[in-house]
């Protein structure tokens, strides 16, 4: 996807084309059991300047997720003029993410190794993972020997405050490629909603080998 110099009307090709690519993304990303019921959020870029996200609306399921369950906000989070619905509540983290990486697309996912990945995690503040062949399909590692460090961020419903965290996390440690909440879930991004999606389902599938080393033999990240 090609991020446009200027805001596509409501009914515009461009938008409806994003609109469903990112929608058939979610769906997907639900089917594999990634975000359960209304949980999860999920934004692509429409803009730079100024910066406009489409993102998922607050309570909406993700099995039947559509482009109508889809609003546009601001570089603040908030709904532009005339859209209809109420942003997720962690629209603030995707706004910052976007800003601040270039990413196109943020994915938000809550699978149940992500949860307890980032909740046993926590008080070391992330995890490395290296030696797994998957690696390779985050963007930029060439080997499975590299050491990919996830870090993980204590749970904060104010999110002003939780968005200054992350702001300072990717000032601190540019060229990650997402991090973990404690016991809640995974953020990713990517330079095009399929990238984001791959970076998802790498993650999730190397969550999936640490929490069950996790299970048999000590792991200390």
């Amino acid at each position: 996807m090609t991020i446009a110099s200027h805001l596509p009307a409501a009914d515009s090709p461009q938008r409806r084309s994003v609109s469903d690519e990112l929608c058939e993304v979610v769906r997907q990303i639900h089917a594999q059991g990634w975000c359960q019921g209304t949980g999860g959020n999920f934004s692509v870029c429409l803009g730079r300047e100024p910066l406009r996200l489409l993102i998922t609306q607050s309570g909406r399921d993700k099995r039947r997720i559509g482009p109508d369950d889809l609003v546009l906000v601001d570089g603040k989070g908030r709904a532009v003029d005339g859209e209809q619905g109420k942003p997720s509540g962690e629209t603030r983290l995707h706004c910052t993410i976007a800003a601040k990486t270039g990413a196109s697309s943020v994915l938000h996912t809550h699978s149940v190794a992500a949860t307890l990945l980032g909740e046993h995690f926590l008080d070391a503040g992330g995890l490395a993972i290296t030696g797994y062949e998957m690696l390779k399909g985050l963007t930029g590692i060439e080997t499975h020997e590299a050491s990919v460090r996830v870090p993980v961020l204590a749970n904060d419903q104010n999110m002003p405050r939780f968005g200054r965290r992350v702001d300072e996390l990717l000032d601190a440690q540019p060229g990650l490629h997402g991090f973990l909440i404690g016991g809640h879930g995974l953020y990713t991004w990517g330079a095009t909603v399929a990238e984001a999606q791959r970076h998802v389902e790498i993650f999730e599938f190397l969550f999936e080998c640490v929490a069950r080393r996790v299970r048999f033999a000590p792991f200390t990240g």
